[in-house]
Protein backbone atom coordinates (compact mmCIF):
# COMPACT_ATOMS: atom_id res chain seq x y z
CA UNK A 1 0.00 0.00 0.00
CA UNK A 2 2.76 2.73 0.67
CA UNK A 3 4.72 1.54 -2.30
CA UNK A 4 1.20 2.52 -4.49
CA UNK A 5 0.89 5.64 -2.55
CA UNK A 6 4.81 6.75 -3.03
CA UNK A 7 3.85 6.20 -6.79
CA UNK A 8 0.94 8.44 -6.84
CA UNK A 9 2.25 11.19 -5.40
CA UNK A 10 5.23 10.91 -7.65
CA UNK A 11 2.84 11.10 -10.70
CA UNK A 12 1.02 13.56 -8.88
CA UNK A 13 4.22 15.68 -8.18
CA UNK A 14 5.09 15.60 -12.01
CA UNK A 15 1.64 17.68 -12.98
CA UNK A 16 1.65 19.75 -9.79
CA UNK A 17 5.52 21.06 -9.02
CA UNK A 18 6.24 21.38 -5.63
CA UNK A 19 6.58 25.15 -4.43
CA UNK A 20 9.99 26.74 -2.65
CA UNK A 21 10.63 25.52 1.03
CA UNK A 22 11.36 28.70 1.39
CA UNK A 23 8.72 30.45 0.23
CA UNK A 24 6.10 27.75 1.97
CA UNK A 25 8.02 28.56 5.51
CA UNK A 26 7.43 32.38 5.33
CA UNK A 27 3.47 32.05 4.00
CA UNK A 28 2.55 29.93 6.76
CA UNK A 29 4.85 30.83 9.56
CA UNK A 30 6.98 28.09 9.57
CA UNK A 31 10.32 28.22 11.62
CA UNK A 32 13.63 27.65 9.57
CA UNK A 33 14.68 25.07 12.00
CA UNK A 34 12.74 23.13 14.98
CA UNK A 35 14.78 20.55 17.93
CA UNK A 36 12.96 17.29 17.97
CA UNK A 37 13.18 14.74 20.59
CA UNK A 38 13.62 11.35 19.10
CA UNK A 39 13.62 8.13 20.81
CA UNK A 40 13.45 4.45 19.48
CA UNK A 41 11.07 2.14 20.66
CA UNK A 42 11.42 -1.41 21.97
CA UNK A 43 9.52 -2.69 18.88
CA UNK A 44 12.11 -0.88 16.46
CA UNK A 45 9.49 2.82 15.98
CA UNK A 46 11.19 5.95 15.80
CA UNK A 47 9.33 7.95 17.83
CA UNK A 48 9.52 11.99 16.79
CA UNK A 49 8.25 14.90 19.13
CA UNK A 50 8.75 18.69 18.64
CA UNK A 51 10.15 20.26 21.60
CA UNK A 52 9.30 23.79 20.70
CA UNK A 53 5.75 23.21 19.23
CA UNK A 54 3.45 21.18 22.04
CA UNK A 55 1.36 18.81 19.43
CA UNK A 56 3.73 18.36 16.66
CA UNK A 57 4.57 14.47 17.15
CA UNK A 58 5.43 11.06 14.76
CA UNK A 59 6.39 7.96 14.13
CA UNK A 60 8.26 5.99 11.29
CA UNK A 61 9.87 2.35 10.64
CA UNK A 62 13.14 3.65 9.45
CA UNK A 63 14.79 6.97 9.23
CA UNK A 64 14.71 7.67 6.20
CA UNK A 65 10.53 7.37 6.96
CA UNK A 66 11.48 9.76 9.85
CA UNK A 67 12.44 12.54 7.91
CA UNK A 68 8.68 11.97 5.59
CA UNK A 69 6.75 11.79 8.47
CA UNK A 70 8.30 14.84 10.46
CA UNK A 71 7.44 16.55 7.53
CA UNK A 72 4.43 15.45 7.00
CA UNK A 73 3.16 16.40 10.84
CA UNK A 74 4.90 19.96 10.64
CA UNK A 75 2.76 20.55 6.91
CA UNK A 76 -0.38 19.46 8.42
CA UNK A 77 0.39 21.46 11.81
CA UNK A 78 0.74 24.78 10.22
CA UNK A 79 -2.08 23.52 7.87
CA UNK A 80 -0.22 23.98 4.46
CA UNK A 81 -2.27 22.05 1.48
CA UNK A 82 -0.86 18.96 0.07
CA UNK A 83 -0.90 20.49 -3.83
CA UNK A 84 1.56 23.52 -1.81
CA UNK A 85 4.64 21.18 -0.48
CA UNK A 86 5.50 17.49 0.21
CA UNK A 87 8.56 18.67 2.28
CA UNK A 88 10.02 21.58 3.93
CA UNK A 89 12.81 20.25 5.70
CA UNK A 90 15.78 18.13 3.08
CA UNK A 91 17.02 17.27 5.97
CA UNK A 92 17.34 15.81 9.70
CA UNK A 93 19.79 15.83 12.02
CA UNK A 94 20.31 13.43 14.56
CA UNK A 95 22.20 12.98 17.48
CA UNK A 96 26.02 12.54 17.15
CA UNK A 97 26.34 14.13 13.93
CA UNK A 98 24.23 11.57 11.60
CA UNK A 99 22.34 13.47 8.95
CA UNK A 100 19.47 12.18 6.89
CA UNK A 101 18.83 14.07 3.29
CA UNK A 102 16.17 13.11 0.31
CA UNK A 103 18.57 11.61 -1.97
CA UNK A 104 16.37 12.49 -4.96
CA UNK A 105 16.18 15.39 -6.73
CA UNK A 106 12.97 17.41 -5.88
CA UNK A 107 11.99 19.37 -8.58
CA UNK A 108 10.66 23.11 -7.34
CA UNK A 109 9.19 25.95 -8.44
Amino acid sequence: MQKIQQMLNVAYRYFVVQKNPMDIKKKYGIPDKLDWTIELTPDGWFVAECKEIPGIYTQAQSKKELLDMVNDAVLTYFSVPKRESDYIYNEFRLAGNEVIRYEAQLQTI
